[in-house]
């Protein structure tokens, strides 16, 4: 694990995998995580990235941003194209080659879970980071299973009427060797998170909660303070599960404790998609936040136990 200070010491060190030029909306916290990611998993790493913002926002050849094989595929072919890229490296005995999935959360939770649960569940050596703005943002702010509940989009104006689909716990009872969460306003989370994975063999999923100002409708000098607030009211868990072993990750130990929890109203106030919050809704919100935070903690204080 690096701290920021070491962290900022390796960067000139580091070569620049994610170069100037992209065409990311301002304040993207998706390529702030990607850049990061790139930085930990170095040159020999190929992208598979099915339909999302990324297939945009790398740029038109011949001056994409990505320094490394960038894929375009098909929505629902994130995790099987990339089984069939490990599958053509490993039959040319090349076993160094990190190959990572970079999808949105349509791309995951919705359009790319089949092909993405077949191919940890075949045990795919490879990287599946799913980056969840909460939302069909490239394609005009469309709900996703990954809308969080009252969220107003353009598919629901009214706001959505059930939870966000918690793919990360989905993954974790797959019981393969890495998951994690990590936040994409973190540069240290997203580093030392994908530091991790590369270690480990076999499957690995990382799900990065990725700030968006124009879908999320905050200003955009707001967005790391829209990442800080996410984990702080708890609304966002930082955790990992290794060789099937929970772990709580960073500022998420002090939302589990509920006096020092930050209020979900303070996360919900600044983002224009929950303009239409009843007072009443910001306290089922802040209940389902509260229980949620609480079964985590009763969770590792049970393995604590054991």
């Amino acid at each position: 694990m690096v701290s920021l200070k070491e962290l900022i010491k390796q960067e000139s060190t580091k070569p620049e995998l994610f170069l100037a030029g992209s065409s990311a909306c301002a304040g993207c916290s998706s390529v702030l995580a990607l850049r990061w990611a790139l930085k930990a998993l170095g040159k020999r790493t190929v992208i598979v990235s099915p339909a999302c913002c990324a297939n945009v926002y790398i740029g038109l050849w011949p001056k994409t941003s990505p320094a490394v094989p960038y894929i375009n595929m098909a929505f629902a072919a994130g995790a099987s194209a990339a089984a069939g890229v490990v599958a053509g490296y490993e039959a040319l005995g090349k076993k160094d080659i990190n190959v990572l999935t970079w999808a949105g959360d349509g791309g995951t939770v919705d359009i790319g879970i089949q092909a993405l649960s077949g191919a940890i569940e075949r045990n795919t050596n490879f990287i599946y980071a799913c980056y969840d703005n909460e939302g069909y943002m490239n394609t005009g702010t469309q709900r996703s299973s990954s809308t969080p509940k009252y969220t107003v989009t353009t598919t629901t104006p009214l706001g959505k009427h059930m939870h966000k689909k918690d793919v990360a716990q989905i993954i974790a009872a797959h019981d393969i060797p890495y998951v994690a969460t990590c936040l994409a306003t973190d540069p240290v989370d997203v580093y030392n998170t994908f530091m991790e994975a590369k270690a480990v063999h076999g499957p690995k999923y990382i799900h990065i909660l990725s700030p968006c100002a124009p879908g999320w409708r905050f200003d955009v000098s707001d967005t790391v303070k829209m990442g800080n607030l996410a984990v702080e009211s708890g609304f966002f868990l930082l955790w990992k599960q290794v060789d099937g072993r929970m772990e709580i990750k960073g500022k998420s130990l002090k939302a589990l404790d509920k006096e020092k929890r930050v209020p979900v109203k303070d996360y919900f106030k600044p983002q224009g998609r929950f303009r239409k919050l009843t007072e009443e809704q910001i306290s089922e919100m802040q209940d389902w936040v509260d229980r949620r935070c609480d079964r985590m903690a009763r969770r590792l204080q049970s393995e604590a136990d054991l």
